[in-house]
């Protein structure tokens, strides 16, 4: 039996402390495998935990009259600008030999979702500059899944604490290409998908979908349960350490 819990929108600080909470529950053996899907509120830059270097000028940049939040992600990987995106969380142990076989478990549940969505997806193949690239979607590797046409939609990092694994990742949906280039200073490869729908509808049929995916994937009931008061109160102390 894995939970679900529901889609929710916070900031990225919030949500980071959120995937990092569940990460040790889970390996400490309080909580069971766990699947989640949320958005950024503000819209935010999250860095990879070993990302030492990035523009000074990120933390003047402004999102609808709001700045963009700058946060650090427990997981790998480069910046990754979250505005528009739909982002899921997977919080299990026992997944695969090692970190490329985890990947490939778990990232089967997206290509199924998306391929019944209409949208067939491939993984990447880090180029040259992989290593000096600062933007996380501007090149995609073996843990990324892209379009037919070679463009990156999802992105991927994990976190492994012993035999457990937080594996988190943002799938672009509705993102704003001027902000993107604002950021990066290089245009957006969009991928266009194959739904007419935008905003929430969107992001709902989208979750449904992927969720329908993961419980036939991973061979597993799902059981909804928001974040209880008492684990909220956990979550916000680790949060605001």
């Amino acid at each position: 039996m894995w939970r679900i819990i529901p889609l929710m929108s916070a900031s990225g600080t919030v949500q980071m402390a959120i995937d990092e909470w569940l990460l040790e529950q889970h390996r400490l053996g309080k909580h069971p495998p766990t699947l989640r899907f949320y958005t950024w509120e503000p819209a935010a830059i999250s860095l990879g935990y070993h990302q030492r270097r990035w523009p000074e000028f990120w933390q003047e940049i402004t999102w609808q009259g709001i700045s963009l939040e700058l946060v650090k992600r427990p997981s790998g990987g480069r910046a990754v600008l979250h505005q528009g995106d739909l982002t899921y969380a997977v919080i299990a142990s026992e997944l695969g030999k090692n970190r490329t076989e985890a990947y490939q478990i778990i990232c089967q549940f997206l290509i199924e979702g998306w391929r019944s969505l209409g949208l067939d997806l491939y993984y990447g193949s880090a180029g040259r500059g992989y290593i000096h690239n600062p933007n996380c979607f501007g090149t995609a590797t073996g843990a990324d899944l892209v379009s037919a046409e070679g463009c990156k939609f999802i992105g991927s990092a994990q976190l492994r604490r012993g035999n457990s694994i937080l594996q988190h990742g943002s799938m672009r949906l509705q993102p704003d290409n001027s902000l993107f280039t604002q950021v990066f200073g290089e245009e957006m490869k969009a991928v266009q998908l194959p739904l007419s729908q935008r905003g929430d509808s969107l992001i709902e049929i989208v979750v449904e979908a992927l969720t329908i995916a993961a419980a036939r994937c991973f061979d597993v009931e799902f059981v909804v349960e928001p974040l209880s008061e008492e684990e909220w109160e956990s979550i916000l102390l680790m949060a605001n350490g």
